[in-house]
């Protein structure tokens, strides 16, 4: 598929933590068909290589960098890589996020230091750094509307049980999402959030596998067992959820901030 052909997001310069594979990866490629040039960081530098190159191939300009979004210090300098890259900054995408399945009353201090580290702390280092370089470019002053979009999911409206700790993280990135939403509106500055339901990424198949290891389910018991209860009638993909997060970040939303999306195909209903 190449650019869509209104590209509604030509001129666009975008940043996606996590996009390396899964919805990561279905973000960054449905915005560069809409016209964006992406950069593309991630723990790993195999995956997000091989996006970068679909990117390019569809057209738009990537670049790629490698981070830990636990630690500020990375977030930031992939933020200013990506300005220094692709000459803007105009898109965040806080998308990089880890599960943890388990009991509430076994869950160890280190297990939950990790997991607040990377999806919490990143998306809060994420909204910093992204702020910081839309003010230092001055873009409210050109006229552009400048998106941070954070990953939440359907465990951020609703926990779930054998999914405490990691509800609590998604529960977290909504309040982070509103309260950047209410502080940043007067610099031009919009905040939002998507929140997936049972989409078929190694994700799910790391939540299916403990969830065996833990019930005594057969292996892909779990995903179909939730995937039941979807009103559409089918588990998710990661387009799906990126043609939202697209949505976002076009025009289209421009008056839309401090709202969780729920893009799960009617499973949660808010």
């Amino acid at each position: 598929m190449t650019r869509s052909i209104d590209a509604p997001l030509l001129d666009t310069v975008a940043l996606v933590t996590g996009a390396g594979r899964g919805i990561g990866r279905g973000i960054a490629l449905d915005l560069a068909r809409h016209g964006a040039d992406v950069a593309l960081v991630d723990v790993h530098r195999d995956g997000i290589d091989a996006v970068a190159a679909e990117i390019t191939a569809l057209g738009s300009k990537a670049t790629t960098f490698v981070a830990d979004v636990s630690d500020r210090a990375q977030v930031f300098a992939a933020v200013d890589h990506a300005a220094s890259a692709l000459g803007g900054f105009d898109l965040m995408v806080n998308n990089a996020g880890v599960a943890l399945v388990g009991p509430i009353a076994e869950v160890t201090p280190d297990d939950l230091a990790r997991l607040w580290a990377i999806n919490v702390d990143g998306v809060l280092w994420g909204i910093q750094a992204a702020v910081a370089k839309f003010l230092e470019l001055g873009n409210k002053g050109r006229g552009r509307i400048s998106k941070i979009v954070n990953a939440s999911s359907i465990a951020g409206h609703e926990g779930f049980a054998m999914l405490g700790p990691y509800s609590a993280t998604k529960f977290a990135v909504r309040a982070l999402t509103q309260a950047a939403a209410k502080e940043h509106a007067a610099d031009g500055i919009t905040v939002n959030a998507y929140c997936p339901g049972v989409v078929g990424t190694d994700m799910w198949v790391e939540i299916d596998r403990r969830f065996a290891e833990l019930t005594g389910a057969a292996e892909g018991e779990t995903f179909e067992k939730f995937s039941a209860t979807i009103a559409l009638g089918r588990s998710q993909t990661p387009e799906d959820v990126a043609g939202f997060v697209t949505y976002l970040a076009g025009p289209g939303a421009d008056y839309m901030t401090g709202q969780a999306g729920l893009i799960d195909g009617g499973m949660v209903y808010r």
